[in-house]
């Protein structure tokens, strides 16, 4: 193999070794961001949750006092 093919062969090597560590960069980014919109998905739905059962006894006191009248 001649110098020129072996120092582009070794150009593209050290290329893909910096694309890989993007790649994982990115990739633990993107885990990360994930994990954050996982846990505030959790958390909104157990908001909605509450913010229903608040609504229904609401309800049902309106109904309970709209009896006793």
């Amino acid at each position: 193999m001649e110098d020129a093919d072996l120092n582009a062969l070794t150009a593209k090597i050290d290329q893909l070794i910096r694309l890989v560590a993007q790649l994982r960069a990115d990739n633990l980014q993107l885990r990360s961001s994930e994990r954050q919109w996982r846990e505030e998905r959790v958390r909104l739905l157990e908001q909605n949750e509450l913010a229903r059962h608040t609504v229904e006894s609401m309800i049902s006191r309106h109904k309970a006092l709209e009896q006793d009248s």
